[in-house]
């Protein structure tokens, strides 16, 4: 009963749960953000909505997705939004729709399957699914987005996910890890495992700030295809549960250039200007 029905079905590279974390505010018409880069234009819809199915239930769905007026090519924009395999219309006007339907669809399962269980509550309660795609860069022909995911169906805490992709605009591809570095994954991931604590997760304790690395939960530290990267370093992102335990949240780690220096891939360094 408690899978969580409407959040971005990341791939496979999380299983939600972490404390509750607070959605960026946004207006409950469509949001539009022109973006213009050398001609490259993002623009974005928002659906959001709230219902109330019961004296104890409110329902709220919120959803943005990006719209790349530019891009044409069926296989990269079928990448870009690989966590709605059912959009066919990359238009705005198609993705807008899209949203309507999705929205609909979570309040008619969440009202429909969960009616023995909300019809007991005995104290105010909102369960939501939220999600959002946000472009964080735009570098050499490299987009970088970022996907979050969370939701609320009772419990003590909500549940939520990261999924981070570049996308190469040159080829019209999705980035992977070999083309950024000949890295050997079983070197990647001890220098995953010694750059662990580069990052502060925020999470303390009562003599102050705890490090990720007292919080592991697993031996090896995998060097999976949730990346992204700037001017100095590479980053993995693992969400919630992931690789630590529940109190250090989201966890980022850097690797930086010099530490893959002799690995790098040739083009990839020329583009992004790695000395």
């Amino acid at each position: 009963m408690k899978n969580i029905i409407a959040v971005l079905a990341l791939s496979s590279f999380f299983v939600f749960s972490a404390c509750k974390k607070k959605d960026v505010p946004v207006s409950p018409t469509e949001n539009v953000e022109n973006i213009k880069n050398n001609e490259f234009v993002v623009d974005s819809v928002i659906v959001k909505d709230s219902t109330k199915v019961s004296d104890s239930l409110k329902l709220t769905f919120t959803s943005k997705l990006l719209v790349f007026p530019g891009l044409k090519d069926k296989a990269l924009l079928d990448s870009i939004y690989f966590q709605n395999e059912k959009i066919k219309d990359f238009s705005k006007t198609g993705l807008q729709t899209y949203l309507e339907s999705e929205k609909n669809s979570y309040f008619n399962t969440m009202k429909n399957d969960n009616k023995d269980w909300y019809s007991d509550m005995t104290y105010a309660q909102e369960w939501y699914s939220s999600s959002y795609m946000n472009l964080k860069s735009n570098t050499n022909g490299y987009m970088h987005i970022q996907y979050t995911g969370s939701a609320y169906i009772g419990g003590a805490h909500d549940e939520y996910g990261f999924s981070e992709r570049v996308f190469d605009l040159k080829k019209n591809r999705k980035l992977e890890l070999k083309d950024i570095t000949s890295m050997p994954k079983n070197k990647l991931e001890a220098m995953l495992m010694k750059n662990l604590d580069k990052i502060k997760s925020g999470a303390t304790d009562e003599n102050g700030d705890v490090k990720n690395s007292e919080m592991l939960l697993v031996e090896k530290i995998p060097a999976s295809d949730n990346f992204y990267f700037d001017e100095k370093n590479l980053y993995f992102h693992y969400s919630p549960y992931e690789i630590a335990a529940f109190a250090a949240g989201d966890i980022t780690i850097p690797i930086s250039w010099e530490e893959l220096k002799g690995t790098l891939n040739a083009e990839f360094k020329e583009r992004m200007k790695i000395k």
